[in-house]
């Protein structure tokens, strides 16, 4: 990197002093060694933070690391491009390392390419998490325009000063969070098309194709049209020798027939963005092969035209170079014979008539959008692979049930993290999911696309008579209703579990599954950043206590003395220096890599998730000394009574109702670890929408950003509204491992919770609640019933004594400590069933 010293530069000569980064270049350009340890902490801001697949030679220990990442920090004076080191990637999984944050960087090194000249770069190896907003990035004006610190004698290095990784091998980013949309510049977004006068005499019919397949006939020009288009697949893997792995499939038709049409590699980055349903084609030097029967295929039987499927077309960029010409629309001819694109919307009122898994496409104003989550998509792949989606409520006036709408991306990304109430959306080729009991709802397919407000001109779908009939009734409403009905964020479920628990033994898969105390530690340990997945546990609840405010980002004092433990040390493999043992006995060890679930071997029934890490390492001797003999008298008088420990609260002006069983204080004594996830967060509880903090709760509701802008550090989080919840303690049925759990049942027909919930009356005791999540009868507008009180609900829960129960709980990481584990329902083992 340049000093200071190097008059060269053009931006040295009018900084000075040197910044904190220059200073932490000068030393690893003068020492002997490598590798630097810091002399201060100045914090620096990340305003970058970016993924791509790792080179297979990178795996440290015993497996590579599915992949890197390229981080940009800033002092205020500089910018530099860095790597980090792949014992630091946990910290990116669970979103502790993120942009808009201050971080200290306590070791570096600098490494050279030792296959190239003039290629290096910093590699941070620990770093200590500050403030999860920055203090120094309000501070600076335009961060991401600032110089970039470079080495003396590599300032030619691509990789450092454009949109490429730092690891030479790879020629490209990822998103941050899947592998499914386009990311970077390389993507073209611009659109152009030809005005230039086709000789279609020349062309040939897709009719023509499979007959010609293996034949030497070398093919004609096509002439087709767009009509179905899929999101994108990456394909990538270690020792891939691709530069950019990429895969798009496309049905395209003529006045013959429709067919699949395939995009590959280099063409992606190229063209994806710029092939849209209706754009018409002009293709040469195409390939064909025979099609690949194992892949999702869109619904077409409502265009009326043949469809020819033992073929694809095939578009590569060499062997031979593919020819693509996109036509303009003024360009297109009637007498080409090329058809419309044809759609098949249905109503929410006639959505119960449609069978399972048939497609279709539907338009509504939406109500509800949940917070973007991810899953972990099955199967055995070399690297790991997260799908993001969200849940969508929508309505269109048919029906008094709005559209409930599970979307997955659809490489659309500006879109997918733009839906918010009060916008029109339509989703194509959704598939229908009927549910027992309940309220059928809509997930997307590999080629659904979404559009909302501000994307439909000039989209094939606007002269529909069913967009046309929904705008008209939009034009009935007034903003202030329907925004007295909307939602953004917060947990969301569906479809809600069925009345009976069944475990299959002949088909795992489709059910939740029931794993076991330890699996569940498990489970929360490796939780990555959004995270959803829904486990059941058998066991008992051994007690239950009322807390009134969730957990907020306030209470949780995300200091950089809290956070002294997110520092690492180096793999074992790495060939730097090791720390000493002194200094090890302050890092996480290497062994230790999973993120760290709060545990206590014998504990008070309750922990409040306000208390911060440090405060529960000061309450240790407390609670197993004078305050744990407090509780076990108070048991021996009265172990069923509801009481309020106001004195033992964390978290002043909130009073604890809490209930324990009889047998609860001597099996706390047994239990070899009490799980302590954070429970109910601010982030678990959905927030109003209104217009004005649009961006603001968009954000929220959104995955963290890969790009920092200023926006991120001004906003702040309307106050959570929440009327309560319960903290649950669940004993393992084999007594060795005990989880807390927040119960946070729905108590209005406004919330997006209720929607599709089965509503059975039951008598408010503390299992029924839990067995059917909900307070009965639900609040709404028209019913002047009070909700019970928490203390009348607690007053029933000695039924729970020693009752063997089955718990679904759906557990979501929120990001840097907090790690949500609610429980969605609970049942007697009486409703439950093995088939």
């Amino acid at each position: 990197m340049r000093s200071t010293d190097d008059n060269s530069s053009s931006c040295s000569s009018a900084v000075s002093p040197a910044s904190f980064l220059q200073r932490t270049l000068q030393r690893l350009s003068s020492t002997q060694s490598l590798t630097l340890k810091a002399d201060e902490e100045a914090p620096v801001a990340v305003i970058t933070l970016q993924r791509y697949l790792s080179d297979h030679s990178e795996g440290q220990q015993q497996r590579p690391h599915s992949y890197s990442y390229d981080m940009t920090v800033t002092d205020g004076l500089w910018r530099a491009k860095c790597y980090i080191h792949p014992c630091l990637n946990h910290l990116v999984h669970t979103n502790t390392l993120r942009t808009g944050a201050d971080i200290s960087i306590t070791q570096c090194s600098y490494v050279y390419n030792e296959k190239r000249l003039g290629h290096g770069f910093i590699c941070i190896e620990k770093v200590r998490c500050c403030a999860e907003n920055s203090a120094l990035l309000p501070r600076i004006k335009g961060a991401r325009s600032l110089p970039l610190l470079v080495k003396q004698g590599m300032e030619r290095s691509v990789e450092l000063q454009s949109d490429v990784p730092l690891q030479v091998s790879r020629k490209h980013y990822l998103p941050l969070w899947n592998n499914d949309d386009p990311e970077g510049d390389i993507w073209t977004s611009a659109s152009s098309s030809a005005d230039t006068v086709l000789d279609v005499s020349k062309i040939t019919l897709l009719s023509s194709l499979e007959s010609n397949f293996r034949s030497s006939w070398k093919p004609l020009p096509l002439l087709v049209k767009i009509i179905h288009k899929s999101r994108l697949r990456y394909y990538g893997k270690f020792g891939l020798k691709i530069d950019f792995p990429y895969q798009a499939y496309f049905e395209v038709a003529d006045q013959s027939g429709t067919m699949s049409l395939v995009l590959w590699n280099e063409l992606c980055p190229e063209f994806y963005q710029r092939l849209n349903v209706g754009t018409v084609l002009y293709l040469q030097n195409y390939t064909l092969k025979q099609s690949y029967s194992n892949r999702s295929r869109p619904q077409m039987d409502h265009h009326r035209i043949k469809a020819f499927t033992s073929v694809e077309i095939c578009l590569n960029p060499r062997n031979p170079a593919s020819i693509i010409t996109i036509v303009s629309q003024k360009s297109v001819l009637p007498q080409w014979g090329l058809p419309k694109v044809s759609y098949q919307f249905t109503t929410r009122s006639r959505l119960e008539e449609l069978s399972n898994n048939s497609a279709c496409d539907v338009i509504g104003l939406v109500t509800f959008v949940g917070r973007v989550e991810r899953v972990k998509s099955k199967g055995n792949m070399t690297v790991e692979k997260y799908w993001t989606y969200r849940w969508v409520h929508a309505v269109d006036g048919t029906s008094h049930h709005p559209f409930i709408l599970e979307i997955f991306s659809s490489s659309q990304p500006e879109i997918f993290n733009s839906i918010c109430p009060m916008t029109y959306l339509v989703c194509t080729q959704m598939r229908v999911c009927p549910v027992e009991g309940s309220l059928p709802y809509l997930t997307s397919s590999c080629e659904t696309e979404m559009f909302i407000s501000g994307y439909h001109r000039g989209q094939p779908y606007v002269n529909e008579p069913r967009v046309k009939s929904f705008i008209q009734w939009t034009k009935t409403l007034k903003d202030n209703v329907v925004l007295q009905k909307t939602a953004v964020g917060g947990h969301y479920c569906y479809p809600h579990p069925p009345r009976t628990f069944t475990q299959s033994t002949a088909d795992a898969s489709a059910q939740v599954p029931l794993v076991s105390a330890a699996d569940l530690k498990t489970e929360l340990e490796t939780l990555q950043y959004r995270e959803h997945k829904k486990l059941a546990i058998q066991g008992q609840i051994t007690s239950v206590s009322y807390m009134k405010t969730p957990k907020t980002a306030q209470s949780q004092e995300t200091q950089e003395r809290e956070l002294s433990d997110v520092s690492t040390v180096m793999c074992v493999a790495d060939t730097h220096s090791q720390p000493s043992a002194a200094e090890q006995t302050e890092e996480i060890s290497p062994s230790r890599r999973k993120r760290r679930i709060h545990t206590r071997k014998s504990m008070q029934s309750l922990e409040f998730s306000g208390t911060t890490p440090k405060r529960r390492a000061q309450q240790k001797t407390t609670e197993h000394g004078g305050e744990r003999e407090d509780k076990d008298s108070e048991s021996e008088e009265a172990q069923d009574v509801v009481h309020s420990p106001q004195s033992q609260n964390p978290n002043e002006g909130s009073d604890i109702l809490s209930w324990e069983s009889s047998s609860w204080p001597k099996q706390r004594e047994e239990v070899s670890e009490h799980l302590m996830p954070s429970g109910l967060c601010e982030d678990s509880v959905s927030q109003r929408f209104t217009t004005d903090e649009k961006t603001m709760l968009l954000r929220w509701s959104n995955l963290q950003s890969m790009w920092w802008t200023p926006e991120q550090t001004t906003d702040t989080l309307p106050p959570v509204v929440c009327p309560g919840f319960y903290q649950v303690t669940i004993l393992g049925i084999n007594k060795q491992i005990a989880v807390d759990a927040a119960y946070f049942p729905v108590v209005s027909a406004d919330e997006p919770r209720a929607i599709g919930l089965p509503q059975d009356p039951h008598g408010n005791t503390m299992l029924s609640c839990l067995s059917s999540g909900f307070l009965c009868p639900l609040r709404d507008d028209h019913s002047d019933s009070a909700a019970p009180e928490p203390e009348d609900i607690l007053a029933t829960a000695s039924e729970l004594e020693d009752t063997h129960i089955v718990c679904v709980l759906d557990l979501c990481h929120l990001g840097g400590d907090k790690v949500e584990a609610l429980i969605n329902k609970v049942y007697r083992v009486t409703d439950v069933s093995v088939s």
